[in-house]
C-alpha cells in the first residue's frame, strides 16, 4: 500500500520576486524575535492572512482550510495545503511545508513538526477561532500560550521605508481608478459598469508597475442615489440619473497592500441643501486632514471633527470614525484596530504612520440632502511632517459631472 504522509516539503520552481526585499523580511522578523525574547517565547504561529503575508510574504487563499507561518529564532516556517503545491514555498521568504487532506488535522500535525515540545507558543487571539485554538491545546499539551496580537498589530503599525514606498504607488493607482470612473460616469450607465471601468484601469496598471506581482482582489464600490448612504454598499444594476448623488471608491490591491481613494460627485448641479452639506463635509476633511500630525492622538483628531459638525448641525448624520491606518489589509482581513481614528482610541501618531481622512455624513432619505457625503485621503507620518499622498481633487468645484 501506497505510503501517505502526513506533510511534506516539495520544491517546484525557483523562488518568486516577493513584494519587499530579503532585508525587509529579515528587518521585520528580528523585530518579532527580539519580542519573543521578552515574552520568552519559543515559537510564534501566526494564522491570519495579513500576519502570515507580513512575515513571510505568502498570501494564501483558505477556501475552508487553515494556513500558518510558525517562527522561531532560527526559522521561519510557511504551512499550506497541498492543494496550492509548490506556490507558497515560490512565494515565501523562508521555508514551506505542505499538510495533506489523507487524514483529519494534519495541519496541526504539520505544526507539531516544525514547533516540536516548545514550552511557549505566541498565537492570534483575535484570529484563531475557538475550534482551532482548542486543536491547538490538544496539540500541544505542556506548552503554555500568549496571546501576541496586540504586540504585533503594533509593530505593523510603523511602516518602513520600502511599505511606504508601494502604499504611495497604490494611492498613484487609486488616483487612476477615479479618473476613469470618473469619465465612465453619464446619465443611463449602470453603476457596475462604471465600476468596472474603475478596477480595469487599476489593474492594468498594477500589471504594468508590478509585473512580477501577483493579481487578486482589486475592486470599486461605485454608488449613486440612496445606494450611497453606506460606505461598504455593493455595487448595483441601478442606472445613473440626472440629480443623483455619487460615490466613488476605488481600491487597488497590491501583493496584500490595500490603498483607497473615495470621493462625493454629482450629476448636475446639486440642490442648495445638498451643496450646503457637501461643502460642510469637505470642511470636516480639511479640518481632520490638518490635524493629522506627529503627536497628535486619534481621540483628539476626532475631537476637532466632531466640534465643527456639531457647530454645523450635522454631529448625529456621521456615521463612523474618521480614518484607519493603511498597510497590509483588505475588506475580508486585516486591520490595526489601533490605529483608527475613533473617540475611543489614544494612539499617538508617529513616523512611520500611515493613516486615513474620511469623514462621512449620511442623510435620510425623507430629507433634503439625502445621500452619503464622504471624501478619503490617504497621508503618511514622517519626522519631516505630514505628506498626503492623494492627489485626485474633491469638492463641488472639481466633481459635478455636467
Amino acid at each position: 500500500m501506497t505510503t501517505r504522509p502526513e506533510h511534506f516539503v516539495f520544491h517546484n520552481g525557483d523562488k518568486a520576486p516577493l513584494p519587499f526585499s530579503d532585508t525587509e523580511y529579515e528587518n521585520r522578523l528580528t523585530a518579532l524575535r527580539s519580542m519573543m525574547l521578552e515574552k520568552n517565547l519559543d515559537a510564534v504561529l501566526f494564522t491570519s492572512m495579513h500576519n502570515i503575508a507580513y512575515y513571510s510574504g505568502f498570501l494564501y487563499c483558505s477556501f475552508g482550510r487553515p494556513y500558518g507561518c510558525i517562527v522561531t529564532q532560527s526559522g521561519c516556517t510557511t504551512i499550506s495545503a497541498n492543494i496550492d503545491a509548490g506556490q507558497p514555498l515560490r512565494r515565501c521568504f523562508g521555508d514551506n511545508l505542505i499538510f495533506t487532506d489523507w487524514q483529519r488535522d494534519n495541519y496541526w500535525r504539520a505544526a507539531k513538526h516544525i514547533i516540536g515540545d516548545a514550552r511557549t507558543i505566541g498565537y492570534e487571539g483575535d484570529h484563531l477561532t475557538l475550534a482551532q485554538h482548542e486543536k491547538l491545546g490538544a496539540t500541544f499539551t505542556k506548552t503554555t500560550f500568549c496571546d501576541v496580537a496586540g504586540d504585533v498589530m503594533a509593530m505593523r503599525m510603523i511602516k518602513s521605508a520600502e511599505e511606504i514606498t508601494l502604499i504611495t504607488h497604490g494611492a498613484r493607482i487609486a488616483d487612476i481608478g477615479g479618473e476613469a470612473i470618473r469619465a465612465a460616469i453619464k446619465i443611463g450607465t449602470r453603476e457596475i459598469d462604471v465600476a468596472m471601468a474603475g478596477r480595469d484601469a487599476m489593474e492594468l496598471e498594477i500589471a504594468n508597475s508590478f509585473p512580477d506581482a501577483e493579481y487578486r482582489d482589486t475592486w470599486v464600490w461605485f454608488q449613486s442615489g440612496l445606494n450611497t448612504d453606506g460606505a461598504h454598499n455593493p455595487v448595483t444594476s441601478r442606472k445613473l440619473q440626472a440629480g443623483d448623488i455619487l460615490s466613488l471608491n476605488t481600491f487597488p490591491m497590491i501583493s496584500g497592500y490595500y490603498t483607497a481613494l473615495e470621493r462625493t460627485l454629482f450629476i448636475g448641479e446639486p440642490d442648495s441643501e445638498s451643496l450646503r452639506i457637501w461643502q460642510a463635509n469637505v470642511k470636516a476633511h480639511e479640518i481632520g486632514i490638518e490635524a493629522i500630525q506627529t503627536g497628535a492622538t486619534c481621540s483628539g483628531i476626532c475631537a476637532k471633527v466632531n466640534e465643527f459638525f456639531e457647530s454645523e448641525n450635522l454631529l448625529q448624520y456621521r456615521s463612523f470614525g474618521y480614518g484607519h491606518s493603511f498597510g497590509i489589509l483588505s475588506h475580508y482581513y486585516g486591520r490595526e484596530a489601533g490605529l483608527e481614528l475613533r473617540e475611543d482610541i489614544d494612539t499617538i501618531l508617529a513616523p512611520g504612520m500611515v493613516v486615513s481622512m474620511e469623514p462621512m455624513l449620511t442623510i435620510p432619505d425623507n430629507q433634503a440632502g439625502a445621500g452619503g457625503y464622504r471624501e478619503h485621503d490617504i497621508l503618511v507620518v514622517s519626522d519631516n511632517g505630514v505628506e498626503n499622498i492623494t492627489h485626485f481633487p474633491y469638492g463641488p468645484e472639481h466633481n459635478i459631472i455636467n
